[in-house]
């Protein structure tokens, strides 16, 4: 068994080479090999979302607070709230994040496959977001 303490691991600033707005992330787990699993607290502030991205072997959310905005690429913007779980398929391409004027809070857990767990692409523009 490994206990893993509250408060021992950092909250980081998400980069902005992957998000727009401020995202805070705390990781939750990463295993090591020869387990896939990582798993992260991400905190978006109201506009704050991701990058478009895929996963090659999908991505699950489950929303902890607040509400906020999901989209598949070529789909309409789906509103997520805590509660939801989200499931994307492996190479989905997507982004997730906070609504315009409310913050959101959630899970994400991927699995690597050959150390990726996300292939990071263009930035979602305010016009896709529906700014």
């Amino acid at each position: 068994m490994k206990i893993i303490a509250c408060g021992s691991v950092p909250t980081i600033i998400a980069p902005e080479a992957y998000f727009t707005g401020r995202v805070l992330q705390t990781p939750i787990i990463e295993k090591e090999a020869p387990a896939r699993l990582r798993a992260t607290l991400v905190s978006f502030e109201p506009g704050a979302r991701t990058y478009w991205h895929t996963h090659p072997l999908g991505q699950t959310l489950y929303v902890t607070a607040g509400a906020g905005l999901a989209q598949t690429w070529g789909e309409p913007i789906q509103t997520i709230r805590a509660g939801d779980v989200i499931s994307f398929a492996p190479g989905e391409k997507h982004w997730h994040g906070a609504g315009w004027k409310t913050a959101m809070t959630h899970i994400a857990m991927q699995e690597a496959l050959d150390g990726v767990h996300a292939d990071w692409l263009e930035q979602v523009s305010d016009e896709q977001y529906g700014g």
